[in-house]
């Protein structure tokens, strides 16, 4: 009898408690959100046009400065150079010092390069200024992050597609933006229109508020209560009753675990293992100890796989935009080459990438049909697979409608992939390494988005367009089998904040 008092009474203190997921739920999606997909849309947005620039501004580039292929194709490489120093640079700071300091660094650093790459007197200053674009754009995953800490748990696959049509949306606009300006202005004028909508993010800053799941991760729970309040009242819902709990203190025991043994001199520890220092290291330096957390025996694979993931799946996403502006203005030197497509006008260029912009939106549309249906594992490993078989006829002479029509159909696939992949990457790691996790991650691709120009132009323009093809093929495959072999299944799951 006394046994059972004893468990009503527990039950009753654990009824009295919830977590920032439960809170979420209870509040659902409403006004409160739909202003925090818009702020970071935006910027999402913005990411993207910097990002399909690099479809139009090489060539004019090129021609006015007389720059070599290797010239031209750096101006691209460099952004995603910064890109990848960005990324885990901005997911350090956004985990340790908040999201919304993140991003206001990103904001300021990627709109002020890119206004300032409008008026680059030489090649070299251009490259410089591409690279401190590539730098703010790295900050893409703390939005992102950030925006997905608000969502509720049911609902999250899906509102994150939803979130990732700005991106297509900055694509769209950033392809009808070439198209009304290059012919007639030219470049220039191009980098600076495309780099107005990162100022939005300045003037909106003031009003943005704080993950609360990231201030009640660092024991800022009265801080965190106060915007769900403010959640609360603009989606004119209630909190559930009892009071806000978060798995810090397990988050707390696990750092206390990983450093125990790491208390003694420095050269006692050296003298352990060179495991003992780099967990020293890892205790003392935040940027070291959230890659010692992502490669630790309870991430390791995750982390392996979801690189390969990243990797294989930007570097196809920026070859298929790269390579519907490398096969459209193919050299006519190459007339020989199964995949030769005669040269085209400018104006016939930006058409059809702006064709090949739209299939954004259909590849979004497929993945928020099937993320919350079968899974993100599955979504990603089907899309990635329908890529590869849509890119296969290219590798032969094909009519220039019906290559096309391929690149469009792959442009939907990848797209569908890549986003799914996103929502994938920060729902695995928990919350005090979520933005870090992600922008590693986020970092990995980028290299294969720096590799990615210099293969499509690069190749492309040298003939060896059937290379590039089968290069772009061997790396779908093998991305849609580390796909495959992704450890966990995240549909439906909650948040963690810890290991």
């Amino acid at each position: 009898m006394i046994f059972m008092v004893y468990c009503i009474l527990q039950l009753g203190e654990l009824a009295e408690t919830y977590t920032v997921d439960d809170a979420l739920i209870s509040l659902g999606f409403g006004n409160f959100q739909t202003l925090v997909l818009f702020y970071s849309g935006v910027a999402y947005a913005a990411e993207a046009m910097e990002v399909m620039i690099l479809s139009f501004i090489g060539s004019a580039v090129q021609s006015e400065w007389n720059l070599s292929p290797h010239e031209k194709s750096l101006i691209s490489s460099v952004v995603f150079a910064g890109m990848l120093v960005g990324a885990y640079t901005w997911g350090v700071v956004s985990d340790n010092y908040g999201r919304r300091k993140g991003f206001l660094f990103t904001a300021i650093v990627m709109s002020g390069a890119g206004f300032l790459s409008a008026f680059a007197p030489n090649y070299i200053s251009l490259v410089i200024l591409r690279f401190f674009v590539g730098v703010g754009l790295g900050g893409g995953p703390v939005l992102f992050s950030w925006f997905l800490e608000f969502v509720p748990a049911p609902s999250r696959g899906s509102w994150m597609v939803f979130f990732s049509f700005f991106w297509s949306i900055g694509t769209i606009l950033e392809a009808s933006l070439a198209w009304l300006v290059m012919p007639t202005l030219g470049w220039r004028w191009l980098l600076g229109l495309s780099s107005l909508p990162s100022f939005l993010l300045l003037i909106f800053y003031s009003i943005t508020p704080e993950s609360p799941r990231y201030l009640c991760m660092k024991g800022r729970k009265s801080d965190a209560m106060h915007v769900l309040e403010s959640i609360a009242r603009m989606n004119q819902n209630v909190l559930p009753s009892g009071e806000l709990v978060s798995d810090r203190k397990a988050e707390a025991a696990e750092l206390e675990e990983n450093t125990n043994g790491f208390q003694g001199t420095h050269a006692e520890q050296v003298r352990k293992s060179g495991s003992s220092l780099i967990g020293y290291l890892a205790s003392k330096f935040k940027c070291i100890g959230a890659l010692y957390k992502l490669l630790s025996r309870k991430l390791i694979r995750t982390t392996l796989l979801l690189w390969m993931g990243f990797f294989g799946n930007a570097f196809t996403y920026y070859g298929v935009i790269l390579l519907t502006s490398g096969l459209s203005d193919g050299d006519e030197n190459c007339k020989p080459i199964m995949l030769h497509l005669k040269s085209k006008e400018g104006s016939n260029l930006y058409k059809d990438v702006f064709i090949t912009s739209m299939a954004e939106v259909p590849g979004l549309i497929l993945s928020a049909v099937i993320v919350d249906r079968i899974g993100r594992k599955l979504s990603v490993a089907s899309m990635m697979f329908a890529t590869f078989a849509f890119l296969i006829p290219l590798v032969f002479h094909q009519k220039e409608v019906f290559t096309t029509a391929l690149l469009f159909c792959a442009r939907i696939c990848i797209t569908g992939s890549i986003t799914t992949l996103s929502i994938y990457a920060p729902e695995i790691y928990p919350t005090s390494i979520r933005s870090t996790g992600y922008g590693t991650a986020n970092s990995i691709g980028k290299i294969g988005g720096i590799i990615s120009p210099l293969v499509a132009v690069g190749l492309v323009d040298g003939c060896h367009k059937i290379a590039a093809v089968l290069l772009f093929e061997a790396v779908i495959f093998l991305t849609g089998m580390a796909v495959v072999f992704f450890p966990v299944e995240t549909r439906g799951c909650k948040l963690n904040d810890s290991l």
